[in-house]
């Protein structure tokens, strides 16, 4: 069983900066992509960036330039650092991984989300 852990969201002032961390735990062989994703209240979870396993990164244009997604692979983690938060930033945010490969007790391919954060920006 893989599990996504998030931590490093809360509430920061508009202006500020908050670094969101998603640690896969469990018995994992590889995961390609890793991402972000977000969903404010009455809206749907949209993509706010994601980070191949080289390194290949992609954004939403409402961040980019703002937000930075990073990932360590030998800890299968992946960050997101957020600069220059807006209220409009606010949030819960997901960690997403996609082609998960298990080997124990068998070969599996899955995604697994995160429980999500909560991030607020006050104005």
């Amino acid at each position: 069983q893989v599990q996504l852990v998030e931590s490093g969201g809360g509430l920061v002032q508009a202006g500020g900066s908050l670094r969101l961390s998603c640690a896969a735990a469990g018995n994992i062989f590889s995961i390609g992509d890793m991402g972000w994703y977000r969903q404010g209240p009455g809206k749907q979870r949209d993509l706010v960036a994601a980070i191949s396993p080289g390194g290949t990164t992609t954004y939403a244009d409402s961040v980019k330039g703002r937000f930075t997604i990073s990932r360590d692979n030998a800890k299968n983690t992946v960050y997101l650092q957020m600069n220059s938060l807006k209220p409009e930033d606010t949030a819960v945010y997901y960690c997403n991984a996609l082609g998960v490969v298990t080997t124990i007790p068998e070969y599996r391919v899955y995604d697994y989300w995160g429980q999500g954060t909560q991030v607020t920006v006050s104005s």
